[in-house]
């Protein structure tokens, strides 16, 4: 699983540090191919890791063929941000 978190740090100080969002993209598994994957995407309540606000589905990405930012940008898409 990859967690995606924004985090604003006032000043710099990460004592102060506030999160601003959180995503999470997890991996379904099972399919046919290891060069391609299925993700659930799940973007979180500000400030939690437990209230799931929307979830989508990134399919069939060729995970091994991109960067990570592709992936991440792909699940941004399919929640409509």
């Amino acid at each position: 699983m990859l967690v995606v978190k924004v985090e604003l740090w006032p000043g710099g100080d990460e004592r102060r540090c506030q999160e601003l969002g959180r995503m999470t993209i997890t991996n379904q598994g099972g399919t046919a191919s290891a060069k391609r994957g299925n993700y659930t995407i799940r973007l979180m309540r500000r400030g939690t890791s437990a209230t799931v606000q929307q979830v989508a589905e990134v399919l069939d990405y060729p995970q091994l063929s991109n960067p990570v930012w592709v992936l991440v940008k792909r699940a941004l898409e399919a929640l409509g941000i």
